[in-house]
């Protein structure tokens, strides 16, 4: 983890870095610098503190879940029985599907997204859990707002 109060130590520069990134993680040291107005060994040196400030946790790449067979994305809230939750969790990390989850507060413990290929498929990972979990499922329609950066200046 980084410093907790990293995100009040970003300027401008570092700012302008990491929207850089967030747009395209494959951004060249090259690229980076003129988005930075530094030098190529400036920018680099400016990459590595923020990874050592756990302020950049990883570079991804963004797929395009459709093309790669999968059309169809859910969000399920789960709400395991008594004595359930550590085996729900389990299960939730087994299933490849879900391709994310947040154990949360308030009347459900998991919020998850899964992908799957076909409704019948949906079904079939929801009754892995319907032993040990009341779900409700929401299935997604589009993504209006994907995964963004925060607000970096205050």
């Amino acid at each position: 983890m980084g410093i907790p109060n990293a995100a009040l130590e970003l300027d401008a520069i570092d700012q302008r870095m990491l929207e850089a990134l967030a747009r395209n993680a494959r951004s060249s040291l090259k690229e980076l610098a003129e988005v930075a107005g530094l030098s190529s060994p400036s920018a680099a040196e400016r990459l590595r503190r923020l990874e050592e400030r756990g302020v950049i946790a990883a570079f991804t790449v963004d797929i395009a879940l459709e093309a790669i067979g999968y059309p169809l994305q859910a969000i399920v809230r789960i709400r395991p029985l008594p004595g359930q939750l550590h085996v729900v969790e389990r299960i939730i990390q087994e299933t490849p599907e879900f391709i994310e989850c947040d154990k949360v507060t308030g009347d459900d413990c998991f919020i998850g997204r899964l992908v799957v290929r076909s409704m019948g498929e949906l079904d079939g990972i929801l009754d892995k859990i319907a032993e040990r979990a009341e779900t409700n499922t929401s299935m997604v329609k589009a993504t209006p707002v994907k995964r963004r950066l925060p607000p970096l200046s205050r």
